[in-house]
């Protein structure tokens, strides 16, 4: 990552996105020599891949199985 100061990345700041684009570069923008904020490139997410959390899940009863009298609560029947 190249470091840059926060009035060269106002100044300059569509030249480093062009070279963030053109080459993928990150830059580390920085105040007073402390790092600040990292100007990375986009990365996009894919929404269509299912959670793998979720996948792990495991059911252990059948969700549209209607419930016997019993199992509904006295103030419902």
């Amino acid at each position: 990552m190249k470091s840059v100061n926060v009035h060269d990345a106002k100044t300059g700041f569509s030249k480093l996105l062009s070279e963030i684009e053109e080459r993928g570069s990150r830059f580390i923008i920085c105040r007073n020599g402390h790092p600040v904020a990292d100007l990375v490139p986009h990365q996009a997410v894919n929404r269509l891949q299912p959670d793998k959390k979720l996948g792990a899940l495991r059911i252990k009863y059948d969700p549209i199985e209607e419930l016997a009298p019993a199992d509904w609560p006295d103030d419902a029947r």
